[in-house]
């Protein structure tokens, strides 16, 4: 082996140290809640310069997301978190590069690895980065033109590096439901799992806002990992706002709002 070699490697070992003691970091920074999380939404217009998701993406501000921060504070009162505001969601800049297309939840580990090193590098690229990322959660919202009967991808929050790819409608009507995804997604990145099951059914009794509740059917409320209210064994809807959602214990056990 020859010495160009031996430094090239000692090189990278040294890179990757250096940022699997970062991640460490940000994890251990970002989950002890001792100060706000910031979350930053970088709006996306994922129709191909749709002007009609223009129009939109270009009057949405800051209030269009107060409901996240009013439903983290909300549920932190609850589990009598030390910051009683956790997280400040803000309107970031306006991206005109999508970021790279996630894989099917049914694609292989192997490509979904890879997709996560696209994508971080892709984040790199396209967001500000002059700012610690300790404590900032960069949110890239690819909006949609809405039509009736009109399906989404699949939404992504990955829990190494604060980041996550939500897929939205650009509707104001739509704006409250928009925002229990990007909540949802949001959770994942600071170590929430989802509580539903291949079906999408809530899964018992993690996946159920009041799982003591008898009879167990009708649920008023959806647990903010599932996002939907079960209504029966074979029924259920999607929560209508974030005022219809809870943080439940496991949830709160797996973001260290609330210890085993």
């Amino acid at each position: 082996m020859t010495v160009f070699k031996i430094i090239r490697i000692m090189g990278l070992l040294v890179i990757f140290v250096g940022l699997a003691f970062y991640a460490q970091q940000q994890k251990l920074k970002s989950r002890s809640w001792t100060e706000p999380l910031q979350i930053v939404i970088y709006p996306i217009n994922a129709d191909q310069q749709n002007p009609l998701v223009d129009v939109y993406i270009n009057e949405l501000d800051d209030g269009v997301f107060a409901a996240i921060d009013d439903f983290m504070q909300q549920q932190a009162q609850r589990y009598s978190l030390i910051s009683e505001r956790p997280t400040v969601t803000k309107l970031g800049q306006v991206l005109t590069v999508q970021p790279p297309p996630a894989p099917l939840p049914s694609a292989g580990y192997a490509a979904i690895i890879w997709w996560g090193l696209q994508f971080r590098y892709w984040v790199y690229q396209h967001t500000p980065d002059s700012a610690s990322n300790i404590r900032r959660v960069r949110v890239f919202v690819l909006y949609h033109e809405a039509g009736k009967g009109k399906r989404l991808q699949h939404s992504l929050g990955l829990d190494k590096g604060l980041v996550a790819v939500v897929h939205a409608f650009a509707a104001i009507e739509q704006d409250q439901q928009n925002n229990i995804v990007i909540a949802h997604e949001f959770l994942h990145t600071v170590g929430a799992s989802d509580k539903y099951a291949a079906d999408n059914s809530a899964i018992f009794p993690d996946g159920f806002a009041n799982p003591e509740q008898t009879p167990l059917y009708p649920q008023t409320q959806a647990e903010i990992m599932v996002g939907r209210i079960p209504l029966s064994e074979t029924q259920m809807r999607m929560a209508n706002s974030l005022q219809e959602c809870v943080i439940s214990e496991q949830t709160a056990r797996e973001i260290n709002w609330l210890k085993n």
